[in-house]
């Protein structure tokens, strides 16, 4: 072990020490573990929001493609031009294939998306049981309030 896993190790020694001796404390470093816990997994809400906005963004890109070259496909065929509608056609299939990849990662999005809020409300329910004692708390409610908000706005999403 290097000094630095001796010094580490002492330390949490030390810090265990003194949780236990303080249990207010060591309620104290949980929510405040829990309150940074809820920052990064909104900073990560909002993030997937913000990359499932630009996979639906390019989706409807995607579609407009995929309609525009249907209606070439369909011209060229009506003009008799069966070697490009052919190639048009094979087109069209490849930008439907990018569709369904488009569909799956934003499907994937939608549930990590329900897994982040999940976490969201178990650690405001956490908050919410570890504080019962202190009466109601207005943060605390709003929290669970907006988490349940935007999980229902996600359900609704995915039809």
């Amino acid at each position: 072990m290097s000094w630095l896993d001796d010094l580490e190790a002492r330390l949490e020694r030390e810090l265990e020490t003194f949780l236990a001796a303080n249990p207010d404390q060591e309620a104290l470093l949980r929510d405040q573990e829990d309150r940074d816990r809820q920052a990064h997994l909104r900073s990560q809400r909002r993030g997937l929001q913000q990359q499932a906005e630009r996979q639906r963004q390019g989706l409807l890109q995607l579609a407009s493609q995929i309609r525009q070259w249907q209606e070439r496909t369909d011209k060229a065929r009506d003009a008799g031009a069966s070697d490009l509608a052919e190639r048009a056609e094979q087109h069209v299939g490849e930008l439907m294939q990018q569709g369904r990849r488009r569909w799956q990662e934003l499907e994937a999005l939608g549930q990590r998306f329900a897994a982040v809020e999940q976490e969201l409300l178990g650690l405001a329910s956490r908050q919410a049981r570890s504080r019962a004692g202190d009466g109601p708390s207005l943060e605390r409610d709003w929290a669970a309030f907006e988490a349940q908000q935007e999980l229902e706005e996600l359900r609704r999403r995915q039809g």
